[in-house]
């Protein structure tokens, strides 16, 4: 085999994708974007976000901030509890933390390269 010569790892997809949809006080954004990264997830995305819920069931979920920000993240299927209960913790001990979190399952993707940078995975990285 040449040095010009790329490989690339044949079967690359050992773990199913999930997307992660947290709500979170729009104050701690950064910290819960940070959190997210350490979970090995590439991409993240984070809006602001408003809803028509009763301030009961805001206060309920700990969202008692009047701005709230989305953010919706890929992260691996062998990751996500993980995070799911780090992101747990954080939001009942944090003052102000609040959110709520879950995550639905991805279907397909097309191209391993697209996977790899979803999954994190440094095998299908180009030299």
């Amino acid at each position: 085999m040449t040095a010009s010569k790329k490989t690339y790892v044949k079967n690359v997809a050992p773990e199913k994708l999930e997307l992660l949809i947290a709500i979170v006080n729009a104050p701690k954004v950064r910290f819960y974007t940070n959190l997210i990264q350490s979970s090995e997830a590439n991409l993240y995305l984070s809006i602001p976000a408003s809803g028509t819920s009763e301030k009961a069931i805001m206060n309920y979920l700990g969202l008692n901030q009047s701005n709230r920000n989305a953010i919706f993240s890929i992260v691996r299927e062998d990751k996500v509890k993980d995070l799911l209960e780090l992101l747990d913790e954080n939001f009942s001990t944090i003052k102000d933390g609040g959110g709520i979190a879950v995550t639905v399952s991805l279907s397909s993707l097309i191209g391993t390269l697209v996977y790899g940078f979803l999954s994190n995975d440094k095998r299908t990285i180009q030299p």
